[in-house]
């Protein structure tokens, strides 16, 4: 099993269950691994053989920029949802991350795992 991944990317989106998070926007991180084989991608050095990233982030970024949500776990379903639907990925590791919401922490979040491994 091969991995192409996207780590931190960065998301403002309108996210919490208290009344005042849901007129802010707060930043999320987002560290996904997707599963595939690039072998294909490798020997025809074309993108069309294997995840392109730069369209996962932009789909991500415009899905939760344009959302409101109360909780991580609700982002990460919704997200593993595109991922699996639109790009085909049969597996993911996915880390959604809410920084600054605990005082003391650096940030808190979910980590899910889905789908079957190739």
């Amino acid at each position: 099993m091969d991995i192409v991944y996207i780590r931190d990317l960065k998301i403002d989106t309108v996210i919490g269950v208290n009344d005042w998070e849901q007129k802010i926007q707060q930043t999320v991180s987002l560290d996904i691994e997707m599963a595939t084989d690039i072998s294909m991608a490798a020997e025809h050095d074309d993108i069309v053989y294997t995840i392109d990233y730069k369209a996962v982030s932009k789909r991500l970024i415009k899905f939760i920029g344009d959302n409101k949500f109360l909780l991580v776990e609700r982002m990460a379903e919704e997200v593993w949802d595109i991922i699996r639907d639109e790009f085909g990925v049969k597996w993911m590791r996915l880390r959604v991350s809410k920084p600054g919401a605990v005082t003391g922490a650096t940030d808190v979040g979910v980590i899910i795992e889905r789908g079957e491994q190739i």
